[in-house]
């Protein structure tokens, strides 16, 4: 690829220019004696702490100065310019109004900076991290009507921690802060930092909690510096309880009774039906396992509070339990608010009646629902979908779903004859809130462990070449370990295919084409899959992760049992269809780092392989990988890259060979993330990946029906590439998104053609129409 280089020094020159331009064209907005504020920087003078320890309070001092200056962007800032540029707006609407004050940033001047403010901040923040002795001043420099303000610290030297000292006195509160000093955050030898010290006080109020001290707070502890005792820049510590803690969070409290009401509404409440307190004796209700359950109409099985309940009569109370119970109770998923209280009961013996306050969901719904879809495979359609919801079926919080829908995909810009798709079905799903199995199966996590059953039907037409029925059913479980982790493992997930009224026209295809046949050849598909998900993405942190791991063996013990072996022409069939025999794994990680609130980058990686045996030459397609389209490699139309370097274009009909799959994944997708403004993101993206095979296709004559397809040791030169930019119109409840891709390297041209970044040309209609791949999806692509 050639570069003008004379080209690419007038661009940046005029770039240049323009930023130059922009930069200093805000500052003739500006009144006699104002100056644009932009930004503060702090120099921390020491010289007897590290260079990484300077940084580290350098930035976090800065972090704390105000105000913060105007927002820029690579040295411009386009919305302080929008804000100056527009004039006042007539009306509190229309764009002007909207590019002055909703884009828009107003200046923020010199005259806005409490400099001696930010003095006291440096001062005050240096002292919490253990610089006693930190002195600060400041320094303003201007120059062409900008100002910046130099903040200088000088912190003096670090104090460290010498000592930690519990002091002990005869209350039962004092000894189980004993019993638990030795896990302390504040260690000798460790700076002096006022926010481990709050952490410290956060320790004990839990560990206090946990031991039944409920109105225990982290007030009552107080945290005793004395620098006098010791040298060398040291300081003693002296964990006490506060002189004037009131007895009540010195007094360790047990469960009385546990009431429950289950059918709780405000309407009640406002005719004075329940009050908190209230005597559970006088109502109407009965005791199971120590709970009194007042459900005057039995809604609800006594028996899901009795598992969905950590505390029992006579226990001490626990916060985790006390958690873990609303928890539990928000996961059955069929109440809408839940309210628990404490009442003390009989304060001579410390005791208080906890209750359970639940106000149901609706118990049943009929929804429907109509959407319209297109995707990069020139298809658009629109689905109907009829769902009705019982949220508590056989009175235990069982959820049982059951739903119809019809579906159609028409190919736009074909021919007439094209493959439109039509697809109707039902399903049916029951998901009961336990394990049900003749084991015992104990969690402690906040999420109820669920047990789910599944039935359903599709009907499938393309409409000129073939029709699937496809019958489904599956049982397993369901359960989460904690907020991060998730386990799903279904014991038996069965699938039955069977093809009808297959054209003339796709026997032809399939004629030449042995990988056709597998789309319409009759399959039974069985066994356990096991899927398991951990994340951190709800975590507010920079860094955060997500991973779903999935395993899917199918046939395995009834091949074993009945020694099928296809390469010695042994198949075995069930019923009169073969079963299928093989294992998949699949893997997906992802990474996000966000660099501000407005800024961040996304990246993902899919690695999977399915390996046929026994009863099995081939994996099913419906069990194949697919890559292209808008949720993988978007500068493909879905389903139409790969396997390997297999050119589609040397098929006999490709617009019929959409469906390219494959035995072996690689994906790779990257994404740099802007939010411009409310729910308006942009983002630059790359892709790369491919699918193989693990076998050749041969045909009955013996010939390589997809040349390349197979996976080989050369498989990075087989790597698909292709960039984008996207538009993201996210309104929390719906993220519209618009991204357009093209290929940067395609794997079927010649193995030495395969870049085509010297290919590009935009200003041809042609290229464009070939090239540029539009995808409009619903939600982020990961």
């Amino acid at each position: 690829m050639k570069i003008n280089l004379n080209t690419y020094c007038k661009y940046f020159l005029a770039s240049g220019i323009t930023a130059f331009v922009m930069s200093c064209s805000n500052t003739k907005f500006l009144k006699e004696g104002e100056m644009l504020y932009t930004g503060g920087e702090v120099k921390v003078e020491n010289d007897s702490i590290s260079k990484k320890e300077k940084k580290a309070l350098k930035s976090a001092l800065e972090e704390n100065l105000t105000p913060k200056p105007n927002s820029s962007f690579f040295g411009l800032r386009p919305k302080l310019y929008a804000y100056n540029a527009t004039k006042e707006p007539e009306k509190e609407k229309g764009l002007k109004y909207w590019l002055k004050y909703k884009f828009g940033e107003e200046p923020v001047l010199l005259g806005d900076v409490d400099r001696e403010f930010n003095k006291d901040i440096i001062v005050n923040y240096s002292e919490n991290k253990g610089y006693f002795n930190a002195k600060a001043k400041y320094d303003t420099v201007s120059k062409n009507k900008k100002a910046q303000v130099i903040y200088t610290l000088n912190p003096g030297n670090q104090y460290l921690i010498n000592k930690v000292n519990f002091l002990q006195d005869s209350t039962l509160i004092n000894q189980e802060i004993q019993a638990i000093k030795d896990k302390s955050l504040l260690k000798p030898g460790n700076p002096f930092d006022l926010e481990v010290i709050k952490s410290e006080r956060q320790r004990i109020d839990d560990a206090m909690k946990d031991k039944g001290f409920y109105y225990f707070s982290p007030d009552n502890i107080i945290v005793q510096a004395d620098s006098t005792v010791s040298k060398n820049h040291k300081v003693e510590l002296n964990v006490k309880l506060k002189d004037n803690t009131p007895k009540l969070a010195t007094e360790q409290y047990t469960i009385d009774k546990v009431v429950v009401f289950p059918n709780y509404n405000l309407r009640d409440a406002k005719r004075g039906k329940y009050s908190i307190p209230m005597n559970p004796d006088s109502l109407k209700g009965y005791e199971y396992n120590d709970i009194y359950v007042v459900d005057p109409d039995k809604k609800f099985k006594p028996r899901i509070f009795d598992r969905a309940l950590y505390f029992d009569k006579g226990d001490v109370y626990n916060r985790k339990d006390h958690n873990l119970s609303l928890n539990r109770l928000i996961s059955l998923g069929v109440f809408k608010f839940v309210k628990n209280e404490f009442i003390v009961s009989d304060s001579l013996n410390h005791k208080f009646d906890a209750y359970y306050v639940l106000t149901p969901r609706e118990l049943q719904s009929l929804r429907l629902e109509a959407l319209g879809r297109t995707n990069s495979a020139n298809y658009a359609g629109s689905e109907l979908n009829l769902n009705w919801t019982q949220r508590n079926f056989f009175r235990g919080a069982e959820q049982f779903k059951a739903s119809v829908y019809g579906a159609f995909d028409v190919q736009i810009g074909g021919p007439a004859d094209a493959e439109n798709i039509f697809r109707a079905g039902t399903n049916a799903q029951l998901s009961i809130p336990r394990i049900v199995a003749p084991f015992r199966f104990n969690s402690s996590s906040a999420f109820v462990p669920r047990t789910n059953i599944q039935i359903g039907y599709e009907f499938q037409n393309r409409t000129t070449l073939y029709t699937l029925n496809t019958f489904n059913a599956s049982f397993g479980y369901q359960w989460k370990e904690n907020v991060r982790k998730e386990h799903e493992l279904k014991l038996i997930d069965v699938s039955l295919i069977s093809p009808a009224n297959i054209t003339p026209k796709f026997e032809d295809l399939k004629r030449n084409n042995p990988y056709l046949q597998r789309v319409t050849d009759r399959q039974l598909i069985f066994g356990p899959t096991y899927s398991f998900t951990y994340s951190t993405t709800m975590l507010p942190q920079k860094n955060t992760f997500y991973y779903k791991g999935m395993l899917d063996l199918a046939g395995n013990i009834t091949g074993l049992l009945t020694g099928a072996n296809y390469k010695n022409g042994d198949i075995k069939n069930i019923f009169g269809v073969p079963f299928s025999q093989y294992a998949k794994m699949e893997n997906d990680f992802r990474f996000y780092h966000k660099f501000s609130e407005k800024t961040s980058f996304a990246s993902r990686f899919i690695g999977g392989v399915a390996i046929p045996y026994g009863n099995s030459e081939h994996i099913p397609f419906s069990r194949q990988f697919f890559v292209g389209g808008s949720n993988s490699i978007r500068a493909f139309r879905a389903r139409t890259l790969g396997p390997g370097s297999y050119d589609p274009r040397t098929a006999e009909n490709t617009r019929a060979l959409f469906d390219q799959a494959g035995d072996i994944k690689l994906e790779l997708n990257a994404e740099y993330r802007v939010n411009l403004y409310k729910f308006l993101n942009v983002a630059v993206f790359a892709d790369a990946g491919n699918i193989w095979l693990m076998n050749d296709d041969i045909d009955e004559n013996g010939i390589n029906s997809r040349p390349g397809a197979k996976f080989t040791s050369d498989f990075m030169s087989e790597i698909a590439v292709g960039a984008g930019v996207g538009l993201r119109l996210d309104f929390s409840i719906l993220v519209l998104r618009l991204d357009l891709a093209m290929p940067l390297r395609v794997p079927y041209y010649a193995k030495d053609e395969r870049w085509v970044l010297d290919k590009v040309k935009f200003g041809d209609g042609s290229w464009r129409k070939d090239n540029l791949i539009l995808n409009i999806a619903i939600g982020y692509p990961f």
